[in-house]
């Protein structure tokens, strides 16, 4: 679905000072949830700050603490985004993984590692720094010694900072971006990335060709965005006003987007947020909820993946033929069955046209970057109440999980499309028209029939919905 920038797979050239300027990766192998997370966003939004097209790849087997995660930072100055076979520089600082990662350098690749793993310089062929990250840790007075081994990734960044030129007020700055401004939580990750970075000026000299280099105002006004992030923004736009979901990977990030952007949507008399967002005990559940929201008028969603979909599927078939709105993301992973949980695979497709008992056939939406996952996390909506039908959308664990440049969001700018919907005084004009008044009438011929919302204040406003026949 992602489309990808062609890039030609040949080496990185030097310039004529012998230095390979912004067209390299780099791939940072540490256990999940040691922290890497923070580390790896600063170099990104870093590089995106100077101005060095950057894009980054999460690959983790498992969210299950202590197992392994590399997470792939490539820059190009040409804007390619597609991965690369190799990178040529690893950061090994995970001791389960480390002989495989540094064994997949190619020759006159970079390794850094910790020093206190007293390692070995297991290829002769790749240049190696090691980096005292427990005593350059040791030596930070301003920050608590239980706070330390959470921010000790940071070390990484203070050496890559000094030996590949990242200006240390740019990292400060991202590191600012990432806790939103709080300075305290800030400065103590800087105060190891600082640290760092003069124990790395002081004893590592430079031994490779790689460098970052500035290139001011070439990202313009582009953004950094993961697909879920874009699509939890674009619901918020698109006038999401009901949440139902159970978590599972890839999606849960969609939900906690939302969450994150509500404040965008407070009430203008009361000041609350306006998004009711229920964490519900099941899939089934999830979904049940929000037929019921959609049947009562709110623009209703819920996010999943491929276990979520199967156990969505009689729910699916109620609205689908009680011809209730309301929007399904299925960020979709590795099957058949559970599956991999965190590998990325489009498989769901066939599955959820067809979803239900019978002769269904469900609306897909299919996001190929994070600006389309912005546009039908509104859209969607639209299409959901125009058609009065289920809309599903079908993204992926790389579009939705990974870092991606992106141009700013076109924020809707028609109104929302509510379809057929009979206020008391339309449906009391639909009468005199039509001679009578039918939940299921389908009076224009298109098959998409008038409804009116629980509350309408009108004595024949009320209509009975269930999953078997119907008629007017």
């Amino acid at each position: 679905m992602c489309a990808l920038n062609s890039a030609p797979m040949t080496a990185p050239q030097a310039g004529a000072d012998g230095i390979i300027y912004n067209d390299f990766a780099f791939t940072v192998a540490t256990k999940n949830g040691s922290g890497s997370q923070t580390s790896n966003g600063v170099l990104v939004y870093s590089l995106f700050k100077m101005g060095i097209p950057v894009n980054a790849k999460n690959l983790f087997p498992s969210n299950i603490k202590g197992l392994p995660t590399w997470y792939t930072i490539r820059a190009s100055k040409d804007g390619y985004t597609a991965r690369k076979a190799v990178t040529e520089i690893v950061i090994a600082f995970n001791q389960d993984t480390a002989a495989e990662d540094i064994a997949k350098l190619p020759s006159g690749g970079v390794v850094m590692i910790p020093k206190e793993w007293s390692w070995g310089r297991s290829r002769e062929d790749v240049v190696w720094y090691e980096l005292p990250v427990r005593d350059i840790m040791k030596s930070l007075e301003n920050v608590p010694t239980d706070f330390k081994d959470r921010i000790a990734n940071m070390t990484y960044v203070g050496a890559v900072a000094q030996l590949f030129d990242l200006p240390l007020d740019v990292v400060y700055q991202a590191l600012l971006d990432s806790f939103k401004g709080k300075k305290k939580p800030a400065d103590m990750n800087y105060s190891a990335v600082v640290a760092a970075y003069e124990w790395t000026a002081a004893n590592l000299p430079k031994q490779d060709p790689y460098k970052f280099s500035p290139m001011p105002g070439n990202n313009g006004d582009k953004i950094v965005i993961t697909g879920n992030e874009a699509a939890g923004l674009g619901a918020v736009f698109g006038g999401v006003g009901v949440v139902a979901w159970y978590p599972i990977t890839p999606s849960t990030s969609v939900v906690d987007s939302i969450m994150g952007f509500q404040h965008l949507r407070r009430d203008p008399d009361t000041g609350k947020e306006t998004i009711a967002v229920v964490q519900a005990e099941d899939e089934i559940a999830a979904i049940g909820m929000i037929i019921g929201a959609g049947w009562a008028g709110a623009r209703s969603l819920t996010a999943t993946s491929g276990p979520g979909i199967s156990l969505m599927a009689e729910f699916t078939g109620l609205a689908y033929y009680a011809e209730i709105p309301c929007v399904i993301w299925d960020i979709t992973r590795m099957g058949p069955s559970t599956g991999l949980p965190t590998r990325t695979s489009q498989g769901d497709l066939m599955f959820t046209h067809f979803l239900g008992h019978g002769d269904s056939r469900q609306i897909i939406l299919l996001p190929g970057s994070v600006e389309e996952c912005f546009e039908y996390g509104w859209r969607a909506f639209d299409y959901a109440e125009r058609l009065q039908t289920p809309v599903f959308v079908l993204s992926d664990l790389d579009l939705g999980m990974n870092n991606w440049m992106a141009e700013p969001f076109q924020y809707p700018e028609e109104p929302m499309d509510r379809g057929k919907v009979l206020s008391a005084e339309e449906l009391t004009a639909f009468i005199d028209k039509n001679g009578k008044w039918g939940r299921y009438l389908d009076v224009d011929g298109d098959g998409i029939p008038y409804r009116t919302l629980p509350g309408t204040n009108h004595p024949r406003s009320a209509w009975f919905a269930r999953g078997t026949g119907h008629k007017s």
